[in-house]
């Protein structure tokens, strides 16, 4: 007992923080509940800032160590932020307590400061002191370590550096901090083991019980012709029929009573895994409160991944590094993942290419695949490495430079692996993110406030934990041997008419539970001499189940049309002219961005103005269809948005590319208030996106910034 109290002592004397290790005739620590953990993400909540004002009260020795101060607030100071486990004194593990009151495990702290952060992953306070453990922890470069004179180096002795005077400021000597210090192999073939097993997570909200055991995923086919009749002595050119997908549901709904605050995890029964990776921009423009909801946004993606999906976290400025190799998130993975997350630190410029070749050689080099593959790319900046501006001999620039070999599609391919790119605020390269996400199937979002990063990226993943079919085709046939294909109508989807006109294939990708997709083909409809019906086409869908691997093949019944003597007046199908309506209102979209960027603004909002008064005559307009008053609602918001220059450079072009890449692979993108429950431009989220944003926006309402509309957990998206 005397040793530690003159042990105690000295450290006082010398302004230093000392463990003592713990005796036998010490309590044994209480087991960690894992109720009480706190995610990475509350913690780094706006609403906790301000806690972290005071400075702590000088420490006093006990029984177990150094007592902690009293002030900061109850959660950080019972919870480390870095490995989200309970901190308990005397528990076995020194503990740190920086300048600005926030506490953290020991070990923890000094990897954080390892990787070059010298800022607090809490409230984001410059800190004059940083931890070093023991011999074995380098210190930064041009920072030096010290230890107490004549004490024993052994692991158990932790110490703190002393207090080091503020850098001097030699701009023509400035020295940039690595991202991380770790090394990183020439092959990224070090992924952790898959484990296939069925994933029954107590947290789940799928009821075990339920349908779900013997449900079959399919996907279901509906045609809808234009017209039903067409009398014998006309004939269409182009006669139009929709063919309407609709994957199955994945997951089962919880209860409609249950409280927002209470949400369990999102639901990881009998879906197929994830091999997620997320490319990171920390140039030095993401410095503060962008890097600070950037590393929650990420802790909630963390939290709700589950132990069969893999995570690989790669951050990039002037260059890209690998900060954490593709691991599976299970209790261990999420903490690891959480720390190498909180080692973020921003400088730098932006080289967008670097990062994604990074983030392609993780999904190449992979010993083992899970069923699902995606890359979640996040910038703010311009590339300014590999795509410079328009020389005399290129009028644009060269977008496709900016994806490695690995992501970009090929016809020897097949299915890419798709890039979901997010701009974030106005600086960003709203064209290279969007021609990112475009060239690898990928979709495009517009994260115009801080605030609404989180709930973009929930959306996101909320989409890819649930899908159900893969690589889906389209095939369409026509029946009658005279008649024709016209043309096919899928948007970015990739489409083709065979030689002969009579079959067209679509190649869907992936989908989503409950996702739905809309294909318009046109065939010619020749004159009828003596039958009373006319078969037109049929479809067929070909796909791979993600989990058992089987492919599986599936037929709707032949389209087929009346043919009277005298056909009374048409009634145009309202499920047809819906998708007209929508294919238009894209086709306006594109029509304006092309005017707006060789700088006619007028004749840009003149173009929107015209679909609109087109849209206003339609049948479904007239019956208040949804679909229609969203897409007047949006080429409204993009007439406001091309006012003068500086607001399209600001955001008009970004809010108009996410709105073109969400009607042109029919999923939802975030851009505006689209993740909003109250806004209309969501026609494409789906029940597994809404439990996701819902999630996200149940966590942050104790959040100043985050006082918004939640949309109730049991809602479904309204019929498109």
């Amino acid at each position: 007992m005397g040793s530690k109290w003159r042990k105690a002592k000295l450290a006082l004397g010398l302004n230093l923080c000392v463990y003592l290790p713990k005796t036998l005739e010490d309590s044994s620590p209480s087991s960690v509940d894992s109720a009480e953990r706190l995610s990475d993400a509350a913690l780094l909540s706006p609403a906790n800032w301000a806690n972290g004002s005071s400075r702590p009260t000088t420490p006093t020795p006990s029984s177990h160590g150094l007592k902690l101060s009293r002030s900061g607030s109850k959660s950080s100071k019972q919870t480390c932020s870095i490995c989200l486990t309970k901190m308990k004194q005397g528990g076995g593990h020194a503990l740190f307590t920086a300048e600005c009151s926030h506490s953290f495990h020991f070990h923890c702290i000094t990897s954080n400061v390892k990787h070059g952060n010298q800022i607090c992953p809490v409230c984001r306070a410059k800190w004059k002191e940083i931890p070093v453990q023991g011999p074995s922890l380098d210190p930064p470069p041009g920072r030096a370590a010290i230890g107490p004179v004549g004490w024993p180096q052994n692991d158990a002795l932790m110490t703190v550096v002393r207090r080091l005077p503020p850098p001097r400021r030699d701009l023509s000597r400035r020295h940039i901090v690595p991202l991380y210090q770790a090394h990183e192999p020439g092959v990224f073939n070090d992924d952790e083991t898959l484990d296939h097993q069925p994933v029954f997570d107590e947290r789940s909200s799928c009821n075990k019980n339920g349908g779900d055991d013997n449900f079959v995923r399919t996907v279901e086919i509906k045609t809808f012709p234009e017209v039903t009749a067409v009398s014998k002595s006309n004939s269409h050119d182009n006669f139009t029929v929709l063919v309407h997908l609709k994957a199955a549901t994945s997951v089962t709904r919880q209860n409609p009573s249950i409280n927002l605050s209470s949400l369990p995890q999102f639901s990881h029964n009998h879906r197929a895994p994830v091999d997620l990776v997320t490319v990171l921009d920390t140039s030095g423009s993401m410095a503060g409160t962008k890097l600070a909801l950037l590393k929650r946004a990420m802790g909630f993606v963390i939290q709700n991944l589950g132990s069969n999906d893999r995570l690989s976290v790669i951050a990039f400025s002037s260059t890209a590094r690998r900060l954490f190799p593709l691991r599976r998130m299970t209790d261990t993975g999420r903490q690891q993942a959480l720390q190498a997350v909180n080692s973020l630190v921003a400088n730098g410029g932006t080289n967008i290419a670097e990062g994604l070749r990074k983030g392609g050689k993780v999904l190449e080099d992979r010993r083992g695949k899970n069923p699902v593959a995606s890359i979640i790319l996040l910038s703010d900046g311009q590339d300014t490495y590999t795509v410079s501006g328009s020389g005399p001999n290129q009028s644009q620039p060269n977008y496709q430079l900016l994806l490695p070999l690995s992501i970009h599609p090929s016809d020897n391919t097949g299915f890419q692996i798709p890039v979901h790119a997010f701009g974030f605020g106005a600086d960003h390269d709203a064209s290279s993110m969007h021609s990112i996400s475009e060239i690898s199937g990928g979709t495009f979002s517009f994260i115009e406030t801080e605030a609404v990063i989180q709930d973009a990226f929930a959306q996101c993943i909320g989409g890819l934990l649930s899908v159900v079919v893969q690589e889906l085709q389209v095939v369409v046939e026509c029946v009658n041997t005279s008649l024709r294909l016209g043309s096919v109508k899928a948007g970015s989807y990739p489409s083709r008419v065979m030689g002969d006109g009579r079959k067209g294939v679509i190649d869907v990708g992936d989908m989503y539970a409950d996702e739905e997709r809309d294909f318009l083909v046109s065939v010619n409809v020749p004159t009828e001499s003596c039958s009373n019906l006319t078969s037109l086409i049929k479809v067929r869908c070909i796909y791979k189940d993600p989990l058992n691997k089987e492919t599986a093949t599936i037929e709707s019944e032949e389209v087929r049309i009346e043919r009277p003597d005298v056909a009374q007046q048409a009634v145009v199908s309202i499920e047809v002219d819906r998708q007209r309506n929508r294919l238009q209102a894209a086709e306006a979209m594109a029509l304006a961005r092309g005017a707006a960027e060789l700088g006619d603004l007028t004749g840009a909002v003149s173009t929107l103005e015209n679909c609109r008064r087109v849209l206003s005559e339609t049948v479904s307009a007239k019956s208040q269809d949804r679909l229609c008053v969203a897409l007047d609602a949006e080429l409204k918001e993009m007439q406001e948005r091309m006012a003068s220059r500086h607001v399209y450079e600001a955001s008009g072009r970004a809010y108009i590319l996410s709105g073109l890449s969400s009607h042109s692979w029919q999923r939802a993108t975030a851009r505006g208030d689209s993740t909003d429950g109250s806004s209309l431009v969501q026609a494409y989220q789906t029940p597994s996106m809404v439990e996701m944003l819902t999630r996200s926006q149940a966590m942050l309402l104790g959040s100043p910034s985050a006082q918004r509309l939640v949309r109730p957990f049991y809602s479904q998206p309204k019929p498109r």
